[in-house]
């Protein structure tokens, strides 16, 4: 059974996930002081979530003394490939092009927001495919 997308899961999922794409790893002590206090959710509700990621194929874990440590098994940029591909099929018919004619006639895209846009087609038009990724997120955020 594929695992399903980011989308599909619920929110506190999602918590868990951005939280650990933005430490890289962490214990369930870690994950709930950074989102469970404040949402006022148990200590092994926060664990139960992350045993069911686990289960779905989200995260793995490793030993450290007596704590897991969980890791995403996919990168946040991997998942938001995925995500967006298959956003792309579903409502643009899988035609990329269809959803930029969208972005372009979208009248709330800035002059700021296009100018990037144009460094980063530039820029990827001299990146051969599998080096484009790293270099396409700097030069986003050299425009932002």
């Amino acid at each position: 059974m594929a695992r399903p997308s980011l989308d599909d899961l619920g929110a506190l999922q999602k918590a868990i996930m951005e939280t650990l794409w933005e430490l890289g790893e962490a214990s369930v002590q870690l994950v709930w002081d950074r989102i469970g206090r404040d949402k006022e959710l148990a200590y092994t509700t926060i664990l139960s979530a992350m045993q069911k990621l686990e289960k779905r194929g989200w995260l793995r874990h490793r030993e450290e003394g007596r704590a897991y440590i969980y890791l995403p098994t996919r990168s946040r940029q991997e998942e938001s490939k995925s995500s967006l591909r298959k956003f792309v099929s579903a409502v643009f018919g899988g035609d990329p092009l269809v959803l930029f004619q969208h972005l372009l006639d979208d009248d709330e895209l800035s002059t700021k927001d296009l100018t990037a846009l144009r460094k980063m087609i530039e820029t990827r038009r001299r990146i051969p495919p599998g080096e484009a990724t790293s270099k396409r997120r700097k030069e986003h955020d050299d425009a932002s």
